[in-house]
């Protein structure tokens, strides 16, 4: 096996359009050398390879306006791109890559879909207070991901919210009178960081740590059926981070606990987390690596609330008793984790299936 090759960084250009354009969609892919043929092995993914992302902003606030993104296969901001609501209402990407709707009257939550993909939010009331009192921010963010901010005074037309990192302009993809999506631009380092965000009549300043994640592939270069370690290192941060790995090529290389994982870095001045690998066959793989936040119990419980209505008799019981363990156990997840795990183990591709996995990612 060869060196790993990260996804490139995106490259703003000098207008909007060539800053959007250009952006990609954040992991990291690892290629294989050829070896000789090996046994195959093929596992269910809970989180299979999709043709287009939607970016939703987190929560949105009923008949409200808001911005939601689309990026192609191709880790660009996509224009031209059909989504279709749940409240029956379609847009359309424009030329940025981004459309505008207003979040429906009623609804716990909206889904938005795009060629097979589906995307999920939550709706808050119309109310004063639904709006954040305060900013709220992930504690570390993987220099190649979006992430979220939510705070008060936000406009719903992300043309409208700007953000600057460290004095570095960056773009809101996805924006509500709650949230909005952003990701770093070139020229932000890993490290603490000073996050700006304005909109009309409004300023304010979070603070957040940048993490750079670098891959090492096993050495010697595995020949078929040899095991090995694959260390992901973080850069920025001494502090022990919980990360998530998924294999997105188990024909070729196999995570021999699973082609999900997650990993929790060792901390300190060499901070890395390494998991054990088989080569099965020759040709390329890629896998995508993850910082995952810290759990939001209640945010997983609504989602748990919605997916219930989806589901057989029997399972709809059975997610409402989840739900309400979630709900009451905010330290302690790691059952309802393994529980939901397994029911999305099952699930065919769907809203239900959608609706579980944003409350498996609220954990």
């Amino acid at each position: 096996m060869r060196s790993v090759c990260c996804t490139c960084r995106p490259r703003f250009g000098n207008s909007v359009l060539a800053v959007l354009a250009s952006l990609l969609i954040p992991g990291a892919t690892l290629r294989s050398a050829p070896a000789r043929p090996g046994p195959a092995q093929t596992k269910a993914m809970p989180f299979p390879t999709a043709s287009v992302t939607i970016v939703l902003p987190p929560k949105l606030m009923a008949t409200h306006p808001a911005t939601l993104a689309v990026f192609g296969l191709d880790g660009k901001l996509a224009p031209g791109i059909s989504v279709a609501l749940s409240d029956g209402e379609s847009v359309t990407t424009d030329p940025t890559g981004r459309a505008h709707f207003t979040a429906p009257a009623t609804a716990n939550y909206l889904l938005a879909q795009a060629e097979g993909v589906t995307a999920a939010a939550l709706i808050d009331p119309a109310s004063g207070a639904s709006e954040p009192q305060s900013v709220t921010i992930p504690a570390f963010v993987s220099l190649r991901e979006n992430f979220w901010i939510c705070g008060p005074g936000l406009q719903g037309d992300a043309e409208a919210d700007t953000v600057s990192i460290d004095a570095h302009p960056a773009l809101a993809l996805a924006a509500s009178p709650e949230c909005l999506v952003t990701i770093a631009p070139p020229g932000v380092e890993p490290g603490p960081a000073s996050v700006t965000v304005a909109a009309p009549g409004v300023r304010w300043t979070a603070s957040t740590t940048f993490v750079s994640l670098s891959y090492e592939a096993p050495h010697p270069a595995l020949q078929p059926g040899e095991k090995g370690r694959l260390t992901v290192a973080a850069h920025g941060s001494s502090a022990k981070l919980s990360l998530v790995l998924e294999n997105t090529s188990p024909d070729v290389l196999q995570f021999v606990r699973g082609d999900v994982q997650q990993l929790r870095t060792s901390g300190g001045a060499n901070n890395s987390a390494s998991i054990e690998v088989q080569t099965i066959r020759s040709g390329n793989f890629d896998f995508h690596a993850r910082i995952v936040p810290l759990p939001d119990p209640a945010i997983a419980a609504r989602y748990l609330q919605a997916a219930a209505p989806f589901a057989s008799r029997d399972q709809r019981r059975r997610i409402e008793k989840l739900a309400a363990r979630v709900a009451r156990r905010p330290r302690n997840l790691d059952s309802e984790r393994r529980e939901i795990s397994g029911i999305l183990a099952q699930a065919v591709p769907g809203d239900f299936r959608t609706l579980l996995a944003a409350a498996f990612s609220a954990l």
